[in-house]
């Protein structure tokens, strides 16, 4: 995982320990599935520093209280200090000693609702030496694609680090599953990009991109991609679309 700044490795060695934790425990590790940034950083899929640890729920509702119960069992081990959680969901944000005490939140965030076309493998994460339960590559970036609308009308803010990782995953080559996007949004692959295209190009601005991307890449590397950004994205998003009208 690449760090855009020295002090960054102290949060990622914390996000570490965390992983180790929930990984070690064969409960946690069967209903508990890797995602988002950090899942792609730590797999070598994405080249940028990811701050947060994402998970899908898989298990049965009535495990929920349980799930709870072992993560904050865990926390409590570590030395992790609960600052705020969510009481609908497990979503908690931690405070790891460290002595920039306004650097030093980590976020654990579960989804719970499940989405049934999503597809897992298990991979080795070096960085923690265990084998994980995660999401596919496809599944990452369909996600990833939904994620910035989604966080939109959710919570009305828009994440640069979307539209980083959109055109990261385009330039790898990487596929989407349709299935994943046609199950989210329940619509069609063309009106979702349409869609997509759209909000980007009225609602993503120079600025957004600065303040959220700068503190995720090295300084050269953001200097090199915070001017083109916004159109190679749309450009991907019109010649995928341009693809599936041929088709």
């Amino acid at each position: 995982m690449i760090l855009p700044d020295p002090k960054d490795a102290i949060h990622r060695m914390w996000m570490f320990r965390t992983l180790r934790e929930i990984y070690d425990d064969a409960f946690l590790a069967s209903i508990l599935v890797f995602k988002g940034g950090t899942c792609a950083a730590m797999r070598g899929l994405l080249d940028r520093f990811s701050v947060d640890l994402d998970f899908d729920f898989i298990g049965p509702e009535i495990d929920m209280q349980k799930v709870r119960k072992k993560l904050e069992d865990i926390f409590e081990v570590l030395g992790l200090t609960i600052k705020d959680q969510s009481k609908k969901v497990p979503q908690y944000f931690l405070k790891y000693p460290s002595a920039k005490q306004d650097h030093n939140t980590l976020k654990v965030d579960i989804t719970t609702i499940i989405t049934h076309t999503n597809t897992y493998e298990s991979i080795v994460l070096r960085d923690i030496d265990r084998i994980v339960r995660c999401h596919t590559i496809e599944s990452m970036f369909a996600n990833k694609l939904v994620a910035l609308l989604d966080r939109y009308e959710k919570h009305h803010s828009i994440a640069a680090r979307d539209i980083y990782d959109i055109h990261h995953f385009f330039m790898q080559g990487y596929r989407y599953s349709e299935n994943i996007i046609t199950e989210r949004r329940e619509t069609d692959i063309q009106t979702f990009l349409r869609e997509i295209i759209s909000f980007i190009q009225k609602n993503v601005t120079a600025s957004i991109i600065d303040q959220d991307l700068n503190t995720l890449l090295e300084p050269k590397q953001f200097k090199r991609i915070r001017k083109t950004l916004k159109q190679e994205v749309i450009l991907f998003l019109e010649n995928e679309y341009a693809r599936l009208v041929e088709d």
